[in-house]
């Protein structure tokens, strides 16, 4: 039962923001999902990093790829946000939750994108249900499998951080060395908690900790079953990295180089964990041209 919406219809109206839109309501297998909706055209599903929720996007970055003429929905994972149900980082838990929004939803021909866990959600859905997505679009996420180089025990601490403050946020997600990297994000800090009301609560620090490793892990993600579906698909697939990203480098994906033949990467100098928070208008334009220019391979 879809509430709220009509099925399939999109959620914003002409001139609504992602700083403005409304949340809206998915009831599917016993619970709610929580989703806004920005824009209209082709539909880009976006799952959100760890403690990630609806209002810890970056509206800059959603409302470019809507202005590239995309419908672009974001959700809260069930119990997290505003979002109903038992909430769990368990990814195929998670990657039921998107499979059920655009199936609630009935979206087609569907863009499925993900930043940092989220792109693990995203890489799992490729192998699941593949024949249903044109592309994928990775943002600062871990490929499957044995990694060449881990994350930064920074990254661990300073996550484990309770509220949100600018010094942590730039830490975790910019490249703290650089000015203009410090500039962005403060603009991008100001910009995600602009918005007063109809906020997305924020995931529990000390549930989220509890649920990951205190170090970084070598694999993150042990998956042999997904790396082999990415080694066979034929869903063109795009990552976008920082050049020096604390959490998942993205030098993991070049190691990967001759192995993924769908496989397209941008890496943006001096960022971090968040190049699309950093660059977004840039970032949007990039991913619109790929998924314009881009098709799936014939079996």
């Amino acid at each position: 039962m879809l509430a709220g919406l009509s099925r399939a219809a999109p959620a914003a109206a002409k001139g609504v923001s992602a700083d403005t839109v409304n949340t809206q309501f998915v009831e599917v297998g016993g619970r709610k999902l929580a989703y806004r909706s920005v824009g209209k055209g082709k539909p880009i599903v976006l799952a959100h990093r760890f403690r990630g929720v609806l209002d810890l996007w970056d509206p800059a970055f959603i409302d470019a790829l809507a202005a590239q003429g995309f419908q672009v929905i974001t959700f809260d994972h069930s119990g997290m946000g505003l979002s109903t149900g038992e909430r769990s980082y368990s990814p195929p838990n998670m990657v039921k939750d998107a499979k059920d929004l655009i199936d609630g939803l009935g979206l087609k021909d569907v863009v499925i994108g993900g930043w940092s866990f989220g792109g693990i959600v995203a890489q799992i859905y490729v192998a699941m249900f593949g024949q249903s997505v044109s592309h994928a679009v990775l943002i600062s996420t871990t490929p499957p499998g044995k990694l060449v180089k881990t994350g930064e025990q920074l990254f661990y601490d300073t996550a484990a951080q309770g509220p949100a403050s600018l010094e942590q946020y730039t830490t975790l997600f910019f490249e703290p060395s650089d000015a203009s990297s410090r500039a962005a994000s403060k603009r991008s800090f100001e910009r995600i908690f602009a918005r007063k009301t109809g906020r997305s609560p924020e995931v529990p620090v000390e549930w989220a900790m509890a649920q990951v490793p205190k170090s970084p892990p070598n694999p993150i993600f042990p998956s042999e079953e997904v790396l082999q579906a990415l080694k066979n698909t034929n869903v063109p697939i795009l990552h976008l990295g920082g050049d020096h990203d604390i959490s998942l480098p993205v030098e993991n994906w070049y190691a990967l180089g001759g192995q993924l033949p769908t496989l397209n990467l941008i890496t943006y100098p001096r960022a971090g964990h968040a190049p699309h928070h950093q660059h977004p208008e840039m970032a949007a334009a990039q991913i619109a041209a790929f998924i314009r220019n881009t098709r799936k391979a014939q079996p």
